[in-house]
């Protein structure tokens, strides 16, 4: 006996299969059906006597490189306008570097001093304990 999940018949989840069908499976068998009617279309124009092959290969070498050429101008863009923005910087570059370098040099020290004075405490802790045991050392034969 397999148990049975009841099906709860909300509004929603008809709605949900409603949008599935229509949103999802609809559009995907069209684009199926489209393509299998193109394709026969091609090989009927292409295999019957007159066909021109060359030509139809010529046109598929067509669409196949326009996504490339399209990816190569957005890429060609983007590295025009990378190096344009570069050279802006460059120009402004020099004072703010220096305007940095300043204050990194500023907060080092400010660094270096603070590392020192939590540390002070624990150097003079062991060196009061080594004197401790200097003199500890010294009473002892």
């Amino acid at each position: 006996m397999k148990a049975q999940i009841p099906q709860v018949e909300r509004y929603s989840y008809l709605q949900h299969r409603k949008q599935v069908t229509r949103q999802i499976i609809l559009p995907v068998i069209s684009a199926s059906l489209l393509m299998i009617g193109l394709i026969v279309l091609i090989c009927l124009a292409t295999f019957n006597q007159g066909g021109d092959v060359g030509r139809w290969a010529a046109i598929s070498t067509m669409w196949i490189l326009i996504p490339v050429i399209i990816a190569g101008i957005l890429v060609l863009a983007i590295l025009i306008g990378s190096i344009y923005l570069l050279a802006r910087g460059l120009g402004a570059l020099p004072y703010y570097t220096g305007i940095a370098q300043d204050y990194v040099y500023i907060a080092r020290g400010y660094i270096i001093r603070g590392a020192d004075m939590l540390v002070k405490p624990v150097i003079g802790l062991n060196a009061w304990l080594e004197n401790v045991k200097d003199f500890i050392g010294r009473m002892t034969p």
